[in-house]
């Protein structure tokens, strides 16, 4: 996933043989963006390398492990090989060390915008604080009180506090959550703050449940995860990051611990986590790639790697921690290579920074300025274009929102402009629509008035009639009774010949239309495939391949349980099964064109309706068709299902045995031509 390098070879001893070194070249990365369908695409470079920061002054460090920038004055790095703070300004000059002789093996540390110090320090089981000047003024050690638990030990690993005092602690195997504690009276245990959830199943509840007490000891404990790091913005709300927590990965935690932020696009390994300027959070994985993500959990950009032993500049080997400088600068801390990466955004990345950060304020009308630049370089850019089509439905352009919105699969921003337009439309042609509906009315019942007295129907009714009576109309027509009476359906087709494959074969060609018609043309709202996407084709082909395949196993397990359906039979029945498909599937199609999100439920109730119906119907027929029982019917789907399975994973089998079957006669080839060739 990552680009390939375009920064020559080397520039490798010249940047880690300098105290920094300005980017001379693109990123030897490509960045990523998440499009409204869920899909990973390449988009713009988002942020390129700067510099690389490997001293401060003459001091080297030694496996550093976090850092903070404070006013975008000087950056405080807990140099944790040295047991010491150093303290540099911008231009990575020394400025001072300090915490010699205190701290023992330091993890986590956090600068407030006065210069007090908070250090979380492992081995010393303590979270020491110093002033401005380096001097320890304060040390937080195991609180005292019965709520902490008194065989839970305090190991802190990261800390942050907020303006009133109140320090967040992480602790090594603590599950409780943050330890939340206050300056008051020498350090108050307040209680546990943002604590995960348990994974816990329903399966594993009942299982649990049935176990003796011993069994219950010998199984895996399921207990929540400890976060792995957190940050604290400016307004004094927490951001943790927990690996292995899926879609809470990365959590943004209100005054009483509840998530106020959900992503389904999280990293495997995070290790670190900073708040952006702009209502925006950034996470870091150990591996050295970079997620941004807006205020709701929408992932902007994914960029950067894991360096390959090249030492190119912007790929790091162990990512410890990030912070954000005020002007939008990434610094991100490598503890194996004891440096800190810097990277700046683009021209791109700051249009789209200015326009999340109006549209955040409620300023729709100045985003849209910074957003049409967006579009202008990358008019596919998801974000942009939600943005944009939020911003014109505030100014009343429903149609242009519904435009943006489309672009971006945004589902309530198309649903929301849609109501609008719709009620709108409804204005205006409601009175047209009323004479409409009574002019059809009177004419229905003027002509059932002139049919009674002058049987003016006659002949259109004997037309019909004569056209009703053709064999295959008829044929096609029985789906109608197979549908309201599928027992004495089955009888017809099994004993008394209502149906021909020509028949079954129309209405399953009838089906795979409305299939690819409801698949590519249904409402948006409905959708699940890309605007413009086509494969026809291969759609056609499943189709066919997967009823052959149920046809065949079905008839291959009715005649070796004794079932007394032939393989027509069989074939008929199960087409004529998915006759509410035929019905329905029309009515669905057009009510998603003219429903929002707020009567979508009768769409889905619709489609659920349709597959239960023909669920029943294929059980039904299976049974009637071959004589069976209840359990013998369901004895013989499963069986199906089974044997379905089994042919699936031999022409599996088969197909990777061709494919190196192929490739070895493709070698042999292209040796055989190389060696004639030389």
């Amino acid at each position: 996933m990552i680009g390939s390098a375009i920064l020559p070879l080397v520039l490798a001893g010249i940047i880690f043989g300098s105290t920094a070194m300005t980017a001379l070249a693109d990123a030897p990365y490509k960045t990523y963006t998440v499009d409204g369908y869920g899909s990973v695409t390449e988009t713009q470079t988002a942020y390129l390398p700067y510099k690389t920061i490997t001293k401060i002054g003459e001091e080297t460090l030694l496996t550093p492990t976090d850092f903070t920038i404070v006013n975008d004055e000087y950056i405080y790095i807990l140099d944790s090989g040295n047991a010491r703070v150093v303290v540099s300004d911008m231009d990575n000059e020394l400025v001072m060390t300090f915490g010699e002789g205190i701290l023992t093996a330091p993890k986590g540390i956090y600068v407030t915008k006065d210069y007090k110090t908070y250090v979380a320090d492992r081995d010393a089981k303590a979270v020491f604080v110093f002033d401005k000047e380096g001097n320890l003024i304060e040390t937080y050690t195991k609180p005292t009180e019965a709520m902490y638990g008194e065989a839970q030990d305090f190991l802190p690993l990261k800390v942050v506090a907020n303006k009133s005092g109140t320090i967040y602690v992480i602790c090594e195997s603590n599950t409780n959550g943050i330890v939340q504690i206050s300056p008051v009276e020498g350090g108050t245990f307040l209680g546990y703050f943002g604590t995960n959830a348990t994974n816990a199943n329903l399966w594993t509840i009942i299982w649990r449940a049935l176990l003796t007490d011993a069994q219950r000891a010998k199984m895996q404990s399921n207990i929540p995860a400890t976060p792995d790091n957190m940050a604290i913005d400016d307004k004094g709300v927490i951001y943790t990051i927990t690996r292995g927590e899926h879609n809470d990965t990365l959590k943004r935690l209100n005054i009483a611990g509840v998530n106020m932020i959900e992503t389904t696009d999280y990293p495997d390994i995070p290790a670190a986590v900073a708040a952006g300027n702009h209502d925006n959070v950034f996470v870091a994985t150990q591996t050295g790639f970079i997620y941004e993500y807006n205020n709701e959990g929408d992932l902007l950009f994914m960029f950067g790697g894991s360096d390959d032993g090249k030492q190119r500049i912007g790929l790091s080997t162990k990512v410890e921690a990030i912070q954000i400088g005020l002007d939008d600068k990434i610094y991100v801390l490598d503890s194996e290579k004891a440096q800190i990466q810097v990277f700046e955004p683009t021209e791109f990345t700051a249009y789209l920074h200015d326009a999340l950060n109006l549209f955040s304020k409620g300023r729709y009308e100045e985003s849209k300025k910074p957003l049409g630049k967006v579009l202008e370089m990358n008019n596919l850019f998801t974000y942009a274009n939600m943005a944009m089509g939020k911003a014109l439905y505030k100014e009343g352009d429903y149609e242009g929102a519904l435009k943006y919105a489309r672009i971006a699969k945004d589902n309530e921003g198309y649903s929301d402009a849609f109501w609008e337009i719709r009620n709108i439309w409804l204005k205006k042609n409601l009175t047209w629509i009323a004479i409409v509906i009574v002019v059809i009315v009177i004419l229905w019942n003027v002509t059932r008035v002139l049919h009674k007295k002058k049987h003016i129907l006659d002949k259109p009714k004997a037309a019909l009639a004569k056209i009703g009576e053709v064999k295959l109309i008829k044929q096609i027509g029985y789906m109608f009774y197979f549908m309201r009476h599928p027992v004495d359906g089955c009888y017809g087709i099994k004993r008394e010949g209502k149906v021909s494959v020509l028949s079954a074969n129309i209405i399953l060609v009838v089906s795979i239309v409305f299939y690819v018609i409801n698949k590519y043309f249904c409402g948006f709202l409905s959708k699940t495939v890309r605007d413009g996407s086509f494969d026809v084709l291969s759609d056609v082909g499943m189709i066919i391949i997967a009823l052959l395949l149920i046809v065949s196993c079905n008839y291959l397990m009715c005649t070796i349980n004794d079932g007394e359906g032939r393989f027509k039979d069989i074939y008929c029945s199960l087409i004529y099964s998915f006759a509410p498909y035929v019905i329905l599937t029309p009515i669905v199609f057009l009510l998603s064109h003219i429903v929002s999100n707020n009567e979508i439920f009768f769409v889905h109730f619709g489609n659920l309706c349709m597959w239960v119906w023909i669920a029943v119907m294929i059980f039904i027929s299976v049974q009637e068709i071959n004589n069976y029982t209840v359990g013998e019917t369901i004895k013989i789907i499963l069986l199906t299902i089974f044997t379905i399975l089994i042919v699936a994973l031999l022409a599996f089998i088969i197909y990777v045995l061709w494919s190196q079957v192929f490739d070895f006669l493709q070698s042999i080839v292209g040796e055989v031509v190389y060696r004639i060739g030389s």
